[in-house]
């Protein structure tokens, strides 16, 4: 399983990469547009869940809970998906599908870091991870009249952190990979 997971750290580089130009995105052009702001979060969300399905389908005969991850992947995939069919959305239906995003992300990311602590020094990352996200998303769906610009922000400010916190998963599992002796026996 180490392997696996060592071997796709490029994976979880790339969903940082794009949460963090989705943030920057969302905090250098402020006047967005809810129809950009939807095209932007769903082509986020696209990739993100793409990244993570093939990850969780690449790790099957190495993890029983491939499973999580992937559905994990498919979620973001369709949540990706309802952004661009239905174009239209109101902010309000943004938001919700955003918070839910965020809460269902977060779930399957503490369920992987739970797998990955037997394997792993640094699970603590994507566990970190996995709790921003949720906090972000409950946060969100109980205060959905914080007004357009704030939400911008929020979502910004959120994008960053959690791709930050990928990079940094990404390049620790790297030095795994370069170093294997530095995983757990």
């Amino acid at each position: 399983m180490l392997g696996m997971i060592t071997r796709n750290w490029w994976t979880v580089a790339l969903r940082g990469v794009a949460a963090i130009v989705f943030g920057v995105l969302a905090l250098v052009w402020p006047s967005l547009t809810v129809q950009v702001l939807v095209s932007l979060f769903g082509a986020f969300a696209l990739v993100d869940g793409a990244f993570t399905l093939f990850m969780g389908i690449d790790s099957r005969e190495f993890n029983d809970r491939w499973w999580a991850m992937a559905l994990g992947g498919v979620s973001g995939i369709v949540i990706g998906l309802l952004t661009f069919f239905y174009p239209s959305v109101t902010a309000m239906v943004l938001l919700y599908f955003i918070a839910a995003w965020a809460m269902v992300t977060g779930v399957f990311e503490i369920v992987a870091a739970i797998e990955l602590r037997r394997v792993i020094d640094g699970e603590w990352a994507m566990t970190l991870g996995g709790l921003l996200s949720i906090i972000f998303g409950v946060l969100l769906a109980a205060f959905p009249g914080a007004g357009a610009l704030g939400l911008v922000w929020a979502i910004g400010i959120y994008a960053i952190s959690f791709g930050v916190v990928l990079l940094v998963l990404a390049f620790r599992l790297r030095g795994m990979e370069r170093e294997p002796e530095k995983a757990r026996s």
